[in-house]
This record gives structure tokens, sequence and C-alpha cells, in this order.
């Protein structure tokens, strides 16, 4: 008898504890719950942290998650208003902010993903075509910081937005929610995550690109040979004038040393017979100097003053 006892005992324990496995579960802070009966929804969401109880083997507990989700959209290849065909990859962070409606028309996470598939690419493909290409790449119309010698080139090349890249991100966002405000969820942020040319088109941009370099390059050489010009011309006439300032002060003190030496020649000229005598031996040495070589032939006559002092030295 206490054998079949323990046993029974045994058996209503497991029993007990079967039951008490199927009628307690717990909703942690990350999730919410709906609990089910045959497959049909029974009340309102559970969204409270704690132990809670339901009616074992026939209710079903059914846990989604609280916190923020993840969508990470398939790169596309868009065109652009402008005709521009890219390259689109986008991402977007959404939440169940309705458990029950969740549960009614999408059933699970899966569910989600492929209806967020069809939401958040199809808005993204209209905005895309919708505008043009630096509407998607640039947000505000902020002058670029260039250096003032080439900011007009660089302006030249920008054009002026009129929407922005941060405001279609937000008009997809809303329409995106618009969309699935009957659905449970909430898309809380919407972003490009790329945007990419085409391979055939990214050639024509690059060539483009490295034009406008040139252009730049082409730019400050001519500015530089203008420059260089203008210093060589400056050099040449700032040289001229050296040298022309150079030359009038050495003529100016060679005129002044060949008076000083005029007025000694005279004064000793002068002076005696002697100073005199000397005097015009010097001046008949320079012209000597001056005049004959070891190649020069002279033909002068005996009683000629060019003579008078070779025909001294040969007597």
């Amino acid at each position: 008898m206490k054998k079949l006892s323990g046993i029974a005992l045994a058996v209503v324990l497991g029993i007990i504890a079967v039951v008490a496995s199927q009628a307690l579960y717990v909703v942690s802070e990350k999730e919410q719950v709906i609990i089910t009966q045959f497959g049909e929804p029974i009340g309102e969401a559970i969204t409270e942290p704690g132990l809670q109880i339901k009616v074992p083997f026939l209710h079903k507990a059914n846990y989604f998650e609280k916190r923020y989700l993840e969508w990470d959209g398939d790169p596309n290849q868009v065109p652009t208003k402008d005709k521009v065909f890219i390259f689109v990859d986008t991402y977007a962070r959404w939440q169940i902010t309705d458990p029950l409606k969740y549960f009614q028309t999408l059933g699970d996470e899966q569910g989600a993903q492929a209806r967020l598939d069809d939401i958040l690419d199809g808005e993204a493909r209209n905005a895309v075509a919708g505008h043009d290409l630096v509407e998607l790449i640039r947000s505000t119309n902020r002058e670029p910081v260039q250096q003032e010698d080439i900011a007009d080139i660089v302006n030249d090349s920008l054009q002026a937005i009129n929407v922005g890249r941060d405001k279609i991100q937000e008009q997809i966002q809303q329409l995106a929610n618009e969309r699935a405000k009957d659905l449970g969820i909430a898309v809380l942020d919407f972003r490009f995550k790329r945007i990419n040319y085409a391979e055939e088109v990214r050639r024509t941009v690059y060539d483009r690109m490295i034009s406008e370099r040139n252009r730049i390059a082409d730019k400050f050489r001519s500015e530089g040979q203008g420059e260089a010009s203008r210093i060589n011309g400056e050099k040449e006439r700032e040289l001229l004038r050296i040298q022309s300032e150079a030359f009038q002060e050495a003529e100016t003190i060679r005129g002044r040393a060949d008076a000083r030496a005029a007025a000694i020649y005279n004064a000793a000229y002068n002076k005696n017979a002697q100073a005199r005598e000397l005097y015009a031996f010097l001046k008949s040495m320079e012209a000597y100097g001056r005049t004959i070589d070891s190649e020069t032939s002279l033909i002068i006559s005996t009683d000629s003053e060019f003579y008078k002092y070779l025909n001294s030295i040969e007597n």
C-alpha cells in the first residue's frame, strides 16, 4: 500500500508540474505576449513583465519583440528623375506598436519583414524616381569650404537643391507609416545606406571629374604663367634701372677722377720744365701702349713728335 501511495503521489505531483508549466508563463522586459485559443487571440496584449497565468492546454502564449527591430533593404538599380541610373541600398528601424493587430495581419516577424520589403522598397523607388540625383545626395545648400582661388569654379558646378536627402528620407518614413498604420507596426527611422552610380554611368562621371580637375589645374597653370611673366618683367626693369644707375655713377666717378688727374697733370706741368717733360713722356708712353704691340708696323718720319722718344731710345 505504501508503495502504491508513493507512486500515486509521484503521478499527482507530475501532473501538477505539467499543469503548472502549461498554466504559468513569464513575460520579460523585452517581450510582449498575445494569448490565443485555437489560433484566435483572446483579450488584449500583455506588455508588462512578470509571471502570468493562462488556461493550460487550451491557451497558447505567442511572444513578440518589444525592442526596435532592423529592416535591411536589397540594393536596387533605380532611375532618378534626371534619368541617371543609380544603385540604392536602404535600411530602417521598426517596432511592434500594437501586438494584436500585428498578430492578426502579419502573424510573425518573417511576415512583417516581407510586408516591409513591399512598403519601404516601393516608397524608396518612388522617391528616387521623383527627385533629381543632386536632391538625393545633398541635404543643404551650404557652400563648401574651398580656397578662394577655386571657389568660383567649385560653386559653378554645384546645383541648388529644394528638398534634400534628409527631407526625402523623412517623406519615405511618413508614407511608409501611413501604409503600415493598420499592421500594428511603426517605422521609426529610414535611411539611404549607400547611393552609387550604375557601372555604365560611373566611367562618365569619372571622366567629368577628371575634366573638372584639369580645368582647375589649367586655371592655376595660367595664373602661374601670368605671375611668372609679371615677375620676370619687373626683374628685367629693375635690372635695367640698376645697371643704368650704376653706369651713370661710374661715369660720374670716372669724370671726377679724370678731371682731378688733369688738374694734377696741369699743376705739375706748370710747375717746372722737368715736370712738363715728365708729363709729356708719360702721355707718350700711354699713347705707345695703346697703339703699338708685337704685330704692329709703323711708318713715321724722323721728325715726328711720335718718334721723338723712340729715337732717343735708339741713341
